[in-house]
């Protein structure tokens, strides 16, 4: 079972206008892998039967499919370690001190994939931070593309091996519960958090202004107009004194100005200017 080339180019444009995710000529490999489950699920016989159905409506349950196959959901606990030592020594107290008169915290995770950055951002919050249950109100938010994978994230339910790339033994013991051949994220942790599909690209939907929005390894998958627009809406969404985390190898210095690069604790943020 081979992918045509018409069949490629439409699914590509096909992504592309659903996600604004860029799959270059020589994706044509991995387009395969990812949908071939989806043909078998659905009793179709080859990737023109697929094409075939997608063209038949604007929308529907296998357009989600399809999509939701071709977003990376590659993640762990605690991935990138600085960032969260500086989530901990300095970007969350000088977010106590700003909003002192509020007490109040919102942080996004804007590209949550199955959850670990944000349960990740719990445990700091709990470990680091107990002074915030006297009278803090901490809102955490976390959003993704894909409905499958925020069911997942909302589950919290993880693998041996999930659990393995990066989650301290120490933390395993207070936030987990062990059942079976997995692993559970304990309702205190589970109920701190609000999932919500968003789809960056799109219009998004009334939120506060954030203190802490968490976008990491997700900007380099678009092209440079749609990551300018994301930008444009996320300098709307974050507070005057709030921070914008992106992955280890991601910069917008070249896109807008308008943000300024810091440095801590061998991470790197950035600011509204």
């Amino acid at each position: 079972m081979e992918l045509s080339q018409n069949d490629f180019d439409f699914l590509r444009e096909f992504v592309r206008a659903r996600s604004a995710i860029e799959l270059g000529e020589n994706k044509q490999y991995l387009v395969e892998a990812r949908l071939q489950p989806i043909i078998h699920r659905e009793g179709l016989t080859n990737y023109s039967e697929l094409v075939d159905q997608l063209k038949q409506a604007a929308a529907g349950p296998l357009h989600e499919k399809v999509v939701d196959a071709m977003t990376t959901n590659e993640t762990s606990f605690f991935r990138d370690m600085p960032v969260f030592d500086a989530l901990a020594r300095e970007i969350v107290p000088e977010v106590m001190k700003a909003n002192q008169a509020t007490r109040t915290i919102n942080i996004w995770s804007a590209a949550c994939s199955s959850g670990q950055e944000i349960y990740s951002t719990c445990i700091i919050l709990l470990e680091r931070f107990p002074q915030l249950r006297l009278g803090w109100r901490v809102n955490l938010m976390a959003t993704d593309l894909s409905t499958e994978i925020l069911e997942r994230a909302q589950q919290g339910v993880y693998s041996q091996l999930e659990i393995n790339r990066g989650m301290p033994a120490k933390y395993l013991v207070r936030y987990f519960d062990q059942d079976g051949a997995k692993w559970v994220i304990k309702p205190e942790l589970r109920e701190m958090v609000t999932f919500q599909q968003v789809n960056l690209i799109k219009p998004w939907p009334m939120l506060p202004r954030m203190d802490i929005i968490f976008m990491r390894n997700v900007l380099y998958y678009f092209s440079t107009e749609t990551r300018k627009q994301i930008l444009s809406k996320v300098k709307r969404q974050l507070g005057r004194d709030g921070y914008l985390l992106l992955g280890a190898a991601e910069t917008i210095q070249m896109i807008d100005d308008e943000f300024k690069r810091e440095h801590t604790h061998k991470a790197t943020y950035y600011k509204l200017r």
